[in-house]
């Protein structure tokens, strides 16, 4: 008997358990005292968002099964894109870009990708470079499209909104692709297929005792897509996500502190940052 499974489906129960809680939490900028700004997402917004872009995906070709090289900032219209390409079943390509400009691209290449999404410094890219894109037919800027054609994503996301019934994807098929930095020898692509990210996500919920008034602050993208399947909000801190060993630590516990961050993913090197700081500084986070 086949077996269904999509991660997108966590997402809809959160919104059926939660439709009012913040989903993300983003800083966009800050006022004249030099106090954060915050842009925010409910569960239910996320949840219509990335239904609408869905339907918007689906209406140029993206669809299950295409392979779609992302590269996007974290923020607001990462979730929203990552969750309606789960939501059609077409397949994120991420590449960490700390990886360095030659070996991105060449892994980029090696993920035999249809789609491209990414924001106008991207597309730039594949334009000075065009060899190593020469599979892609279709292109979506995230912000202002220039001269290099394809949609814009204001344009996937116009029109009324629509439930989408997301597609059903078995517990064996790819949800996305994941190339490793390479740090400890060539980069490789990682497969994740619906059923590990189910799976990653129930162990996630048991171990941790992942309790319904959870707040995180994931410091690496990818795994901030944990958090709206678990009902967690996720708060994205202000830093380059590609450098985590240069973070500002008055940032980072600035986020904590401002919204009583109880989870946070981070690397050794980051947290290694973080306590330094901290501990210099007599700084306790409680939460």
């Amino acid at each position: 008997m086949t077996s269904y499974t999509n991660i997108a489906l966590g997402l809809k129960k959160s919104r059926e358990a939660y439709p009012y809680k913040r989903a993300v939490v983003y800083p966009a900028g800050r006022d004249r005292a030099g106090r954060v700004l915050y842009s925010q997402m409910t569960f239910t917004q996320l949840d219509r968002e990335s239904d609408r872009l869905a339907f918007g995906l689906e209406r140029i070709g993206i669809i299950r099964g295409t392979r779609t090289i992302l590269m996007v900032r974290p923020g607001m219209e990462f979730f929203i894109i990552v969750f309606a390409m789960f939501k059609v079943g077409a397949i994120p390509v991420v590449v960490d870009p700390g990886m360095g400009l030659g070996r991105m691209l060449q892994c980029l290449e090696e993920g035999r990708p249809v789609a491209f999404i990414g924001i106008e410094k991207a597309h730039l890219l594949r334009k000075i470079k065009p060899r190593y894109f020469k599979s892609v037919k279709h292109w979506v800027t995230v912000g202002n499209r220039w001269f290099w054609g394809g949609y814009t994503l204001d344009q996937l996301l116009a029109g009324p909104y629509k439930l989408y019934s997301h597609a059903k994807t078995t517990r064996d098929e790819t949800a996305a692709i994941v190339f490793t930095t390479g740090s400890t020898g060539p980069a490789k692509g990682v497969v994740y297929t619906h059923g590990n990210f189910e799976a990653q996500i129930r162990q996630i919920q048991e171990y941790f005792r992942i309790e319904p008034d959870e707040i995180d602050l994931p410091t690496f993208p990818l795994f901030a897509l944990f958090d709206p399947a678990l009902g967690m909000t996720a708060v994205i801190p202000d830093m380059d996500p590609t450098k985590p060993a240069k973070a500002n630590p008055r940032k980072i516990i600035e986020a904590i502190e401002n919204h009583g961050v109880t989870n946070m993913f981070a690397s050794p090197a980051l947290l290694n940052r973080l306590g330094k700081y901290g501990r210099e500084h007599q700084i306790k986070l409680p939460s």
